[in-house]
């Protein structure tokens, strides 16, 4: 048996984060009728933050939270951890759409993220956060150049980045692959679920009605309201926040703008002394790859190397099965890989694999709107970086329901949609092309060929 599949022989399959001792027991499920001046439906970051921002404005809202689930069970709980502040999926991309709003972008995304971290301090939430920032390293000598635009791009507008050669980036992380680094400070890691978790906790000291495994079935208008029925009662509200992000929802608008990318993760077991050692690693910064197939990578608490990427699988329909969670060839892949980057860590096991669904939209970055009146709102989209995103997301769906002269409200961001995706099966064949052209663009140094300009013409794209 190759190495990286030895590896492998023992893994878990289930999601690192949410196997642990200190996951809550499950909440009880909405049995009767209920009523709210809100229902917030979806109980991962986008509804929990609304929530806790709904109650912080006003006190006395009562507030009913629908989760289909158990808190965390979607992308919430399954993802890397990267606390990163951009609201756009990174400047370069926001400067791509919204290249008049960026400074505007930029001073919220720095409100937001101050407003993430004091909220885990205010709350006590063991969120297990560590600001270590990040490095973005190239693995092949034509990204050194894309290392120094980028650079470049972040000082000029105001970012705090260094640009490493490979001396000095193999100094931070002792990878045989790497050629440089650019290393972003303002950035931070959390254990997602007790993020979810502890965001969880907080809204119901503060009133919320929080119902787990409740899926919505129908959503529709009662009255001067809204009414959500679920397979064991209904709740009547005044306004309704849908924060399903990838999971279907009925509301065609919504569901046009996003489709599901699966992502898939490793988690080594713990590194030991000298494994950790012959790594360097000692700031302890979350990584990523500069190619448009590319790997995460950070370290827990105690030590494991969570390893995740390259693959962004999407099935016909946009369809979300639990099969899904669990992806053979790509954990052989993420392995294989794995040991070409950390060979010294030869020999090492992966405890846990999982995968999960990201919700994508055309332009990487959130998508917000209202339906039903007004009565309805979300936001949605964050396209594998909503950790701190989808706090911002919940303040503007909030503000699409109660406060629509906020001044986040006028930015296109907000204002105009993503392109929505088309329908099948030309939206497989979109995403099939765009995702060979992608792989051959790594192949050849990055050059992009006629498909994938195209896409770069018409603002659109494709990525995990």
């Amino acid at each position: 048996m190759d190495s990286h599949r030895r590896a492998l022989s023992d893994t878990q399959p289930a999601c690192f984060w949410l196997d642990q001792d200190e996951r809550p027991p499950v909440a009880g499920s909405l049995e009767d009728d209920d009523e709210a001046d809100l229902v917030i439906v979806g109980g991962g970051f986008t509804g929990l933050w609304a929530a806790l921002q709904a109650k912080e404005a006003l006190p006395d809202r009562d507030i009913v939270l629908l989760e289909a689930g158990r808190i965390a069970d979607g992308a919430s709980g399954r993802n890397g951890g990267f606390a990163d502040p951009s609201l756009t999926h990174g400047l370069a991309n926001g400067l791509s759409h919204f290249p008049n709003e960026m400074a505007a972008i930029q001073t919220l995304a720095a409100e937001n993220y101050r407003g993430f971290a004091d909220s885990i301090d205010r709350y006590g939430i063991d969120a297990r956060m560590e600001s270590t920032g990040t490095l973005d390293v190239a693995t092949a000598e034509y990204q050194v150049e894309g290392l120094r635009e980028y650079h470049d791009l972040n000082t000029d507008h105001g970012e705090r980045s260094f640009l490493l050669g490979q001396e000095a980036a193999r100094a931070e992380l002792n990878s045989p692959t790497y050629m440089g680094a650019v290393f972003r400070p303002d950035t931070a890691i959390v254990d997602p679920a007790r993020l979810a978790w502890g965001l969880s906790r907080a809204v119901r000291d503060l009133g919320v009605r929080v119902y787990e495994q409740t899926p919505m079935n129908t959503l529709s208008r009662r009255g001067p309201g809204i009414e959500v029925r679920t397979p064991t009662g209904r709740v009547r509200g005044r306004k309704c926040l849908l924060a399903t992000n990838a999971f279907k929802t009925p509301v065609r608008r919504m569901q046009r703008v996003t489709v599901p990318i699966w992502d898939y993760v490793l988690m080594t077991e713990p590194l030991g002394d000298e494994q950790l050692a012959s790594l360097g690693w000692a700031n302890r910064q979350g990584a990523g790859e500069e190619t448009n197939q590319f790997h995460y990578y950070r370290l827990t608490a105690d030590n494991r190397i969570l390893w995740g990427g390259y693959d962004a699988i999407y099935h016909f329909g946009s369809d979300i099965r639990p099969s899904y969670e669990q992806r053979g060839a790509s954990f052989e892949g993420l392995s294989d890989r794995f040991f070409a980057t950390f060979p010294q860590l030869e020999g090492l096991r992966f405890s846990h694999s999982w995968g999960g669904p990201i919700a994508s939209t055309t332009r990487f970055c959130l998508d917000a709107g209202s339906s039903h009146g007004g009565r309805v709102a979300w936001a949605a989209g964050y396209t594998g970086l909503g950790v701190v995103a989808s706090r911002f997301g919940g303040q503007v769906a909030l503000g699409l329901l109660d406060q629509l002269d906020r001044p986040e409200l006028k930015l296109e961001l907000v204002r105009k949609r993503p392109f929505p995706w088309p329908p099948e099966p030309i939206r497989s064949l979109v995403i099939k092309m765009t995702q060979r052209g992608l792989a051959r663009a790594d192949r050849n140094e990055g050059r992009r060929g006629p498909w994938l300009r195209l896409l770069d013409q018409l603002g659109l794209g494709f990525d995990s």
